[in-house]
């Protein structure tokens, strides 16, 4: 498994091994082992989630107050623009964000730690998208920043056309 760095401490883009022949191609999309021998982590998921979207929906940007989530997100259908913030007032990089293209094609996933903001907008005709948790959904404690906030002016590759909300993340705050 290849590991990258990001601009933001802890935010991890993952690409596995992939074995592959005229047949088709064989990964482990996640080996516990070998995630934490690669990353230094040593994560417990509680829970998966697998979404499916149509092109210019824009999920996000989710995050919990408490029970934060660390995510472990990749695409097995389709092509998505991929955009974790920092929300942690303590970091270095606080109120920055970074953009990464998960693919079917490219099977990259990226680590999002716990206490994070997390969304993405789907680039294909259709992508599925599947989430491993740390820890589980609590509505109670979960944010959503508004998409378009003017003060971390995410350049989202809408092309002119206007993403499709759901009705919560269209009620997104300010950063």
């Amino acid at each position: 498994m290849k590991v990258t760095a990001t601009a933001i401490a802890d935010v991890l883009v993952l690409e596995p091994k992939i074995f592959g022949d005229d047949r088709g191609f064989f990964f482990e999309s996640f080996n516990a082992r070998v995630f934490a021998q690669a990353t230094g982590l040593n994560v417990t998921f509680v829970q998966d989630n697998h979404s499916k979207s149509a092109r210019h929906v824009l999920r996000g940007l989710h995050y919990q107050t408490q029970q934060a989530q660390g995510k472990l997100v990749r695409v097995v259908s389709g092509e998505v623009f991929d955009v974790v913030v920092d929300v942690r007032p303590e970091s270095p990089t606080y109120g920055k964000w970074i953009g990464e293209i998960l693919s079917a094609q490219n099977h990259r996933q990226m680590w999002v730690p716990p206490g994070l903001a997390h969304g993405f907008l789907v680039l294909s005709e259709t992508a599925e998208f599947l989430y491993k948790t740390t820890d589980y959904y609590a509505p109670e404690f979960e944010r959503c920043i508004a998409w378009n906030d003017k003060k971390l002016n995410i350049d989202w590759p809408l092309s002119g056309a206007m993403p499709s909300l759901s009705a919560k993340d269209a009620l997104g705050h300010a950063f």
